[in-house]
């Protein structure tokens, strides 16, 4: 009985997964607006039925293509967090990698890079699923830093959240390399950032 029940939930997890990597497929070649619930369905060899019993829309899916897409962002991020990295050493890399993988996801995700540039309202519902986690990092980080002394962050999780937001904020900015009018370069960006954040303005 355990087996069956073990093979039955990974039977579920694989038709879900299939269906994820089949709509970010058709999103990319198609785009969201133009796949409908029936053409991932149809791709997957399976039925319309069955396809709602998992999602209960599109947007749920397209959500769950982000969330997908999203995962390497995290890994990556945590891997930083649990690295032998000083706190301040630790805030560089991490949004580095956060813009440096935002980046990659957003130019191999067709789906997703019509909507950075098209439908801001889009973009921030899906950055949401992971947002919270990315503030979970973050805020880790500085309250490592606060205990070695390096940071004196009275509120780690709020500092976290305003600075995961405003990094959301440079997403687009640093994906068209629009900054570069100013003459800051993609390779400049993180840093300049990382040394606002870590040492201020005030002498």
């Amino acid at each position: 009985m355990l087996g069956l029940c073990i093979y039955r939930t990974n039977m579920v997890k694989k038709t879900r997964e299939k269906f994820i990597e089949v709509a970010r497929q058709l999103f990319a070649r198609k785009g969201v607006e133009n796949t409908t619930m029936n053409d991932i369905a149809s791709a997957s060899d399976k039925g319309r039925r069955t396809i709602y019993t998992y999602f209960k829309s599109k947007r749920d899916i397209f959500n769950a293509v982000i969330s997908s897409e999203s995962d390497d962002l995290l890994i990556q991020l945590r891997s930083i967090v649990n690295s032998a990295l000083t706190p301040t050493e630790k805030i560089s890399e991490y949004i580095n990698c956060r813009l440096k993988t935002m980046r990659e996801i957003v130019s191999r995700n067709g789906s997703l890079r019509a909507g950075f540039f098209r439908d801001v309202r889009k973009v921030d519902r899906a950055r949401a699923l992971i947002s919270r986690k990315e503030t979970v990092l973050l805020a880790e980080i500085i309250q490592e830093g606060n205990e070695t002394g390096e940071f004196h962050v009275e509120k780690p999780r709020e500092t976290a959240v305003i600075i995961i937001n405003a990094i959301h904020g440079l997403d687009v900015p640093y994906i068209r390399d629009s900054l570069s009018t100013y003459g800051i370069d993609k390779s400049r960006i993180s840093r300049v950032i990382s040394h606002l954040l870590l040492y201020g303005i005030k002498k």
